[in-house]
């Protein structure tokens, strides 16, 4: 447990139903959009628990710690990233439109979901202060004193997200997860959301960074070029999914489907899609980069490249996927 009475959210990976037989298979790809696919079971629609979730029109702020050893070339793609939620591009397909599907997501008094994301404050610990073998509850310790020390302030409508580099070993990470997120009670009584993902480059990135990586177990296929690097790619969708799910399931009340303590969420709900035609061993139609080869299906800031998750949508019913 990381805190006896917040049980935390885990995160199923994308390719859950390819790498890990750990849950059920709850995809909702609708092939043609009104019809849905094969691999559909029509039981899957996220109840709405009554609970908070993180609304408008405040901006989400991001409270990002680099934990280990992180190359500016791996670091520049992230944050800008986060950027893309706030500034747009001519494309017509962007990291913003990506999150206008959240928008769908209400709490009781007809609030949705905040359509701002920003990336407040950033820290860094290359000295692994924690080491490189992290249990989950030292996460939320290591966050927490953060915030009542003040090196971070205290925001309920933040996500303090911790990133952790392939070097270190996080427990649950690359098990039964590619990340999760939490809540923690800090000193002045407050509640706040955190979260976690790691580097899967090293360690697995066949489940955490597909499709990206071949998967050790599953339908046989060709890994896929990365726009930004097999590893930070991998972070992005999994930072993309805890931002749904931590958004509109912020603390076990919200938005899911199944068992509270390991829910499908806004993400997860739609596993290993992320385009249209998807199957299990195949993500989807996506665009590819005629220079490089990459396969992506979202633009960002400063010509960014990024390949995002298909995000359930509650008005619909069905895995909107990004087009």
């Amino acid at each position: 447990m990381l805190f006896k009475s917040l049980p935390l959210f885990l995160l199923l990976p994308f390719n859950i139903l390819i790498a890990l037989a750990i849950a059920p298979v709850s995809q909702a790809l609708n092939h043609n959009l009104n019809q849905p696919s094969s691999l559909v079971p029509p039981s899957t629609i996220l109840t709405y628990h009554g609970g908070p979730i993180l609304n408008g029109p405040s901006p989400i702020s991001i409270y990002l710690i680099w934990y280990g050893s992180f190359y500016q070339k791996d670091r520049a793609p992230i944050t800008d990233f986060f950027a893309s939620f706030s500034n747009p591009t001519a494309k017509t397909t962007t990291v913003a439109t990506w999150w206008n599907t959240i928008l769908s997501y209400k709490d009781k008094a007809g609030n949705s979901v905040s359509s701002k994301i920003r990336l407040a404050k950033q820290l860094g610990d290359v000295k692994y202060s924690l080491g490189k073998n992290i249990k989950r509850a030292q996460i939320t310790t290591y966050v927490k004193n953060k915030i009542d020390t003040k090196l971070l302030p205290s925001d309920p409508n933040g996500i303090y997200l911790v990133l952790t580099s392939k070097d270190v070993v996080v427990e649950q990470f690359c098990m039964n997860s590619c990340g999760f997120h939490s809540s923690i009670v800090t000193s002045t009584k407050r509640r706040l959301v955190y979260a976690h993902v790691g580097d899967p480059a090293v360690q697995c990135p066949g489940l955490c960074a597909w499709p990206y990586a071949i998967p050790a177990y599953g339908p046989p296929g060709q890994a896929l070029v990365a726009p930004n690097g097999i590893g930070t790619d991998g972070i992005i969708m999994n930072i993309a999914t805890v931002l749904a799910g931590a958004t509109t399931n912020p603390f076990m009340s919200g938005y899911f489907q199944g068992d509270a303590l390991a829910p499908l969420e806004a993400v997860t709900a739609c596993p290993g899609i992320f385009g249209a035609g998807a199957y299990p061993g195949y993500p989807g139609d996506l665009k590819v980069d005629k220079m490089s080869k990459a396969s992506y299906n979202a633009y960002g800031v400063n010509g960014r490249k990024f390949l995002l998750p298909t995000m359930w949508d509650p008005v619909q019913i069905n895995c909107k996927v990004v087009t």
